[in-house]
């Protein structure tokens, strides 16, 4: 049967009409539309890679020894949580997205199954569904489980705290609710949770694995961590996933046979960065830094804006009332945002916090420039 059709509205190239107006300013292009980051790799991983370039043979699909220990002793540093009680196993994966469009696949999704997502979200998550045959159900609120736990065929429970793109963090009490009902109905709950270290407030971003939230098992949990944003790795493609040993397992054997391995240079380069915490905690600070700069000017420039509790982004409602009329106003001053419709929100902005400083602060300097001449257009006018 294959992979089947799947239809998004995630599609990058519609932004190139936007990018031509941008060009045509003459200024350079203020990209905060993709969250990739540009920060460089830091010196530990680097060398990692490097010792690590001569290694012979294939490497192991479910992580060398060293890798496996390090995402253990991470959980229990950086998360507060030993894997060991719960029976959690553990598999790195090509990225996160490979491991989120591919979810669904290994876990024998299909016809007649059902994927619960928030209705605003990661595109990928419904990309996955699709891929794998199932059906999408978009509810507006994961934690309101009664809006998904007595609608038949319900599989799996897409949850993402932090939020990509609107920054909002689930707390332990709606964590713990979503996966005793998961498991009441048989269902599994999938936790993405790649912006967990860039919580902004207190108290930190909470675990789908948290012994309080789980009930001391990792039975029907599943959670997904990427390298990409706290180490800057988004090239190494680096990300693993933790829980249920039983699917797990499961999954790194379909993953074996299907060629979804880290190559062993970058499974060493993982291991110096999960043990890297000084420069995770650098990153973070640039991160909220650029991110507190950004909320500033697009306040002074009309939008509502306030600091995300957590994650990347900088999540607006548009000025205009739809993204891509706001789009269009802000390529005209060189400056490019990803629009709301590609999350399934077609009356906001999302602008990442992932470009360097001195974008970050050309942004804020060009909002600040025409803010007075936008704000003043209509009294002119009259």
């Amino acid at each position: 049967m294959g992979f089947h059709p799947f239809h998004t509205p995630y599609d990058w190239g519609r932004l190139d009409r936007y990018r031509a107006i941008a060009a045509e300013t003459g200024l350079p292009l203020l990209d905060l539309s993709v969250g990739s980051p540009v920060d460089p790799v830091p010196d530990a991983v680097r060398r990692a890679l490097a010792d690590a370039s001569d290694t012979p043979g294939y490497p192991a699909t479910k992580g060398s020894p060293a890798l496996r220990t390090a995402i253990a002793d991470w959980f229990i540093s950086c998360r507060g949580i030993d894997l060991r009680p719960l029976h959690a196993g553990i598999v790195p994966t090509v990225g996160s997205k490979e491991a989120v469009s591919l979810m669904a696949s290994l876990l024998h999704c299909g016809q007649g199954d059902v994927v619960v997502q928030p209705r605003v979200s990661y595109p990928t998550y419904e990309i996955g569904t699709q891929l794998a045959g199932g059906t999408v159900l978009k509810v507006d609120d994961v934690a309101d489980v009664e809006s998904w736990r007595h609608v038949p065929g319900v599989r799996e429970i897409w949850v993402n705290s932090p939020c990509n793109p609107t920054g909002e963090v689930l707390s332990a009490a709606q964590l713990t609710t979503i996966v005793a009902s998961a498991r009441e109905i048989g269902a599994t709950v999938l936790s993405d949770e790649c912006y967990a270290l860039m919580d902004w407030r207190e108290p930190a971003a909470p675990c789908a694995l948290g012994a309080g939230v789980c009930a001391g098992s990792a039975e029907g949990v599943l959670v997904l961590y990427s390298m990409s944003k706290q180490s800057n790795m988004a090239g190494y493609r680096a990300a693993f996933i933790v829980g249920d040993e039983r699917l797990v397992a499961e999954m790194t054997v379909a993953r074996k046979q299907i060629g979804q391995i880290i190559p062993a240079p970058v499974q060493a380069a993982m291991v110096a960065a999960l043990r890297d915490g000084t420069a995770v905690n650098e990153q973070r600070e640039r991160y909220q830094c650029r991110l507190a700069k950004l909320v500033r000017a697009l306040t002074a420039y009309g939008y509502e804006a306030a600091m995300p509790r957590g994650g990347l982004y900088v999540w607006i409602a548009a000025r205009s009332g739809g993204c891509w009329q706001d789009m269009e106003d802000l390529s005209r001053l060189g400056i490019m945002v990803s629009p709301g419709e590609f999350y399934g929100a077609p009356g906001y902005l999302r602008c990442s916090a992932t470009a360097s400083d001195g974008v970050i602060d050309e942004v804020v300097a060009r909002l600040a420039a025409s803010g007075n001449s936008v704000a003043q257009a209509p009294s002119d006018a009259a």
